[in-house]
């Protein structure tokens, strides 16, 4: 059985001895049951990774590093993924999932038919919980950097934002289709999918978006769930682009 890896948002070096975050030492010590001596593994989002040894003193937790690892778990591109709010917790699994497939940004977007919609304390909860969401994803699928989780924005702000490679809009009337969208930009480094909610983009939305340079693509014969297709898209796009 391989050790439980955990985030240390601390900086960590070669046989260094720290302190272990209390709610890290918590879930080590308390929830997992970690013994003194039993081993771990560490990372702090910046790359790579530390085997250590767990040590206990009363209820702190401590950690020896050993030998510094450089081993990732990324995709050989950048793909971030533009979704629409989907209602009650879909937005949870696919941030989860998102992390598991290498994602490097997930950005909800507050669509005009999304039915879920946040502002204020309840946002910043939301964000929060998306980002350790992330974290656990992370830790638990071998990435040794996190995902970055946005704050909703509205299309038009988001499309307000500088450009970074192909960006792609699933539409099941576009007329181009993924591959060929693919095929069509050799030396492809950076990726951005955009999924809308449950009702689709508004008229007004795909029409800010084919303004901005966004192109439209469709994903196959049927009609997938909001929160299926963009996991199905970044699977398809990875592996179409050899990631």
């Amino acid at each position: 059985m391989s050790a439980p890896r955990f985030f240390c948002d601390a900086p960590l070096s070669p046989g260094a001895r720290i302190a272990l975050p209390e709610a890290l030492a918590h879930h080590a010590i308390r929830v997992l049951r970690l013994r003194a001596g039993e081993p771990m593994v560490l990372f702090n989002g910046h790359g790579g990774e530390y085997p250590a040894a767990l040590e206990i003193e009363g209820k702190a937790g401590f950690a020896q590093l050993g030998a510094f690892d450089p081993r990732e778990a990324e995709l050989a591109g950048r793909i971030t993924l533009v979704q629409g709010l989907p209602a009650g917790d879909k937005m949870d699994w696919v941030v989860e999932k998102a992390v598991e497939l290498g994602a490097a940004r997930v950005c909800p977007i507050a669509a005009q038919r999304s039915v879920l919609q946040l502002s204020g304390p309840r946002l910043e909860k939301r964000v929060a919980h998306w980002q350790r969401i992330a974290q656990s994803a992370a830790e638990q699928c071998g990435r040794n950097r996190l995902m970055a989780v946005d704050a909703p924005v509205t299309l038009a702000d988001w499309l307000a934002l500088p450009a970074d490679g192909l960006r792609l809009l699933c539409h099941p009337d576009a007329n181009a289709d993924l591959a060929g969208r693919l095929d069509a930009t050799p030396g492809l480094q950076s990726l951005t999918l955009l999924v809308g909610p449950e009702g689709g983009w508004s008229e007004k939305e795909l029409a800010q978006a084919r303004e901005a340079g966004v192109q439209a693509v469709r994903f196959g014969p049927r009609v997938l769930r909001t929160e299926t297709a963009g996991l199905a898209l970044i699977s398809a796009a990875g592996a179409l682009l050899g990631w």
